[in-house]
């Protein structure tokens, strides 16, 4: 039971960074999108566990992911704390006090962009 659930957690991490992959450079999502994208609305927490491990995947920007109102939540996963904002900031997104400003304008739903599977 215990080997099936990780291959299940497996799978979904996966799916979770072939989301984030996507996000254009600019761009941000939340956890509670990408989990709503792949099906499972209830599942921002398990989207947030999937990213703390994808620093070690460079294809996986996990910069662009945020909480729901656009605070960088996940920047404590991150070598420096800094780090989160900084990437974005380099992307062109201002972000003052950990706050993503303008964050309607910057959020790419991925329902919306991608459609639902």
């Amino acid at each position: 039971m215990q080997q099936s659930l990780n291959a299940k957690n497996k799978d979904f991490f996966a799916a979770v960074y072939q989301v984030v992959e996507l996000i254009p450079k600019g761009r941000v999502t939340s956890y509670g999108a990408i989990a709503n994208f792949l099906g499972a609305k209830q599942a921002a927490r398990m989207v947030g566990w999937a990213m703390n491990a994808s620093h070690s995947l460079p294809n996986v920007p996990a910069h662009r992911v945020v909480n729901r109102v656009g605070l960088l939540s996940g920047k404590h996963h991150f070598e420096n704390p800094e780090q989160m904002a900084l990437l974005l900031k380099s992307e062109g997104i201002e972000v003052i006090g950990d706050q993503i400003q303008n964050f309607e304008k910057v959020f790419w739903d991925p329902s919306i962009e991608l459609g639902l599977p």
